[in-house]
């Protein structure tokens, strides 16, 4: 995509409407897992190819941020130092096991709701891939402050009204709720307000650790809502 506008304005439309993007996303994953299913895949392969489509369609920018996060909270440092950590271009064993754990659980938790129903197996594909960018919205609302004074997290950190992001997230449980009927569970919304309050924990840590937010925390309250959401619709299945 040709960015032609970057501004605070730009950004808080872009951080209001990015469980839109989940929706695109998750649909485009679940797609793909439905269609291994239909080949006679069985559950897992069917579950990998669901769990690969948003690590190759953001390029691994959410996969990248969980790693640089978790090396930065497990160095120990201070907030600079355990910064410049995260900066860095390789990945820490911290890092790599996060990765590691991180997949396995997206891929066990959706290769148990397809096995359950392909129904269940794709609603629990969405529904992550909208809580997902839901807590990019939360975290980017007014009162968060950014770690550093550029990048990312400092563009979009704060653009978004509290009031503005309470009604996505409204929109998003409705929306939850109406997943749940097709499925057959109440689990979707509660896979969204679990997901939503394990990202929240992770934010307050970070604020409080490192000074505020950054890219690569965004991309790390991304996966951590998106897999509690998918280990949550497991139990549901």
């Amino acid at each position: 995509m040709r960015v032609s506008r970057w501004d605070r304005e730009a950004a808080r439309g872009g951080m209001l409407c990015a469980p839109l993007v989940g929706v695109v996303i998750g649909g485009l994953a679940a797609g793909v897992g439905l269609a291994l299913l239909w080949l006679g895949s069985g559950a897992l392969l069917a579950a990998v190819g669901s769990a690969a489509v948003p690590a190759v369609l953001t390029r691994g920018l959410h996969l990248d941020g969980i790693a640089d996060t978790a090396d930065g909270l497990g160095s120990g440092k201070p907030a600079e130092d355990a910064l410049r950590i995260m900066k860095q271009s390789d990945i820490g064993p911290f890092g790599v096991i996060t990765l590691v754990f991180v997949l396995l659980g997206q891929v066990a938790a959706l290769a148990r709701a397809y096995d359950d129903s392909w129904a269940r197996g794709a609603v629990a594909t969405v529904v992550a891939a909208v809580v997902a960018r839901l807590a990019l919205t939360l975290a980017a609302r007014a009162g968060v402050p950014a770690a550093r004074p550029e990048g990312l997290g400092a563009a979009v950190a704060g653009v978004v009204p509290v009031g503005g992001a309470i009604g996505v997230a409204a929109a998003v449980l409705v929306a939850a709720g109406g997943g749940g009927l097709l499925a057959g569970s109440y689990g979707p919304v509660v896979a969204v307000v679990v997901a939503l309050a394990a990202s929240e924990l992770l934010l307050r840590h970070c604020t409080r650790r490192f000074g505020g937010i950054t890219g690569d925390v965004f991309g790390g309250l991304a996966e951590t809502a998106a897999t509690t959401a998918l280990v949550v619709l497991s139990f549901g299945a």
